[in-house]
């Protein structure tokens, strides 16, 4: 990592969401994370990408990532006939990443979603340097085999990660 850098941090919620809750019964500390992402490096862009679920603390939690220094992309969750329910970012975070291309040294993911490794692939044929933040414990092995540089959140779960608070009745 060079100080001169320019990083874009391009953060999945849900995937990140996922992990430390049925993992570790716990949230993510993305102040931390984005501390730990960036370093000294100047940054261009944070952004998190989240799916709007109507639960009591999302707008709280929202808020909390713009006052740590995230922008915040949110959509509707979608409902399909037959009950099913879907909401992803992928190609939205793809869009951005390619879009800031030109302005960005280092892209970091924070995903361990698989999909996106030929996004990764393509950012290393462009001569940007791919870093990835995750849980090692649900990330593609070929994923983190990819990257120039792998942040595993599990290997410090009290750094990385807050108890989940429990509502008051």
């Amino acid at each position: 990592m060079k100080a001169e850098q320019r990083v874009g941090l391009f953060v999945d919620i849900q995937n990140l969401y996922y992990t430390a809750r049925n993992v570790y019964n716990s949230r993510v500390n993305f102040n931390t994370v984005l501390k730990d992402a960036v370093g000294e490096r100047p940054l261009v862009r944070a952004i998190a990408y989240g799916i709007k679920a109507d639960m009591p603390e999302e707008g709280s939690f929202f808020d909390a990532l713009r006052k740590a220094g995230f922008e915040v992309k949110l959509k509707e969750l979608q409902s399909f006939y037959g009950g099913a329910k879907k909401g992803d970012w992928d190609v939205g975070i793809v869009m951005d990443i390619i879009k800031l291309i030109p302005k960005l040294d280092v892209v970091v993911l924070a995903s361990g979603d698989g999909d996106y490794i030929p996004l990764l692939e393509y950012l290393q044929i462009q001569g940007v340097r791919v870093e990835l933040v995750s849980f090692g414990k649900s990330t593609s092995s070929k994923m983190r085999e990819l990257v120039d540089y792998y942040l595993d959140l599990d290997t410090d779960p009290r750094k990385y990660l807050m108890p989940i608070r429990k509502s008051r009745r």
